[in-house]
């Protein structure tokens, strides 16, 4: 019989936190491990040796508890690590890029998709490319808005403030006459209400996470490693900065879920802070 082993998911902070949801809803047998690199945080401007760096610092501490799957739940650190990480590991490792691209494809009528990232996933053209492998006619519109990711850090969602800079920031999209907009960053959908007002019900939001969450189902069905147990599983989530604002937001953010499986939540020191 197949030994359960978890899934791990790495972010570089709670962004990664709406794969976890989604993986949590669709496969509820499956056990998580989860590491949000919050003392670090944002990935967006920072070099990308640095990221590579960080995202192998992390993935070797996951190892540790035998994961059958890695998902590097971080828009950044897929553009730049993810195939540095496939080449260090033995187990399957997926990014949040490709899934993300595939949803905006099947989403857009009018083919003009709009993608906001981190400043290093914008300038890493990741999306892009991953856009045009899949439909060269797409006109692609890219923006990068480095104030959102600090917000969603600070657990500050909703307030009238957060609209006024969602809204600011994405005024260079207005003029360009685009039904799908990808949330180019895992953080970004603790946005999307304000997201959503600020570009009009006439543009479809996609985010990676569902399409990830299928990816990664599909693959476990393939090889035979779904889990299968009766009793539910216990998941493990990892900051390696504030502990109780994380804990807070994941709380928050992941909701019923939490409620109804038991987590374990640890500090490590990982990395020089």
């Amino acid at each position: 019989m197949y030994v359960q082993r978890p899934i791990a998911i790495l972010d570089s902070g709670v962004g990664g936190l709406t794969v976890v949801r989604e993986v949590m809803r669709q496969l509820p047998r499956e056990k998580v491990i989860y590491f949000g690199d919050t003392a670090r945080t944002p990935y967006g401007p920072r070099p990308a040796e640095e990221v590579v760096r960080f995202t192998r610092e992390i993935v070797t501490y996951l190892m540790q508890y035998n994961p059958k799957m890695i998902i590097i739940a971080c828009n950044t650190a897929t553009a730049v690590a993810l195939e540095e990480i496939r080449s260090v590991v033995d187990v399957p490792v997926i990014g949040v890029i490709n899934p993300g691209a595939r949803a905006a494809i099947n989403s857009t009528k009018s083919g003009v998709v709009g993608i906001i990232g981190t400043v290093g996933t914008v300038r890493s053209r990741a999306y892009e490319q991953a856009l045009k492998r899949l439909n060269p006619n797409i006109h692609v519109a890219s923006l990068a808005c480095p104030l959102f990711v600090p917000l969603v850090e600070q657990g500050n969602f909703h307030s009238p403030e957060t609209f006024h800079i969602v809204e600011d920031s994405l005024t260079p999209l207005k003029e360009i006459p685009l039904d799908t907009l990808i949330l180019g960053c895992t953080h970004y959908p603790f946005l999307s209400e304000s997201i959503g007002r600020a570009v009009g019900p006439g543009v479809q939001l996609i985010s990676s996470d569902n399409e990830t969450a299928r990816e990664m189902s599909t693959i476990l069905q393939e090889t035979g490693k779904l889990a299968s147990q009766a009793e539910l599983p216990v998941h493990r989530f990892f900051c390696s900065g504030d502990p109780a604002l994380f804990k807070s937001i994941a709380q928050q953010w992941l909701g019923k879920q939490i409620e109804l499986t038991p987590v374990v939540w640890q500090i490590p020191q990982i990395g020089n802070h």
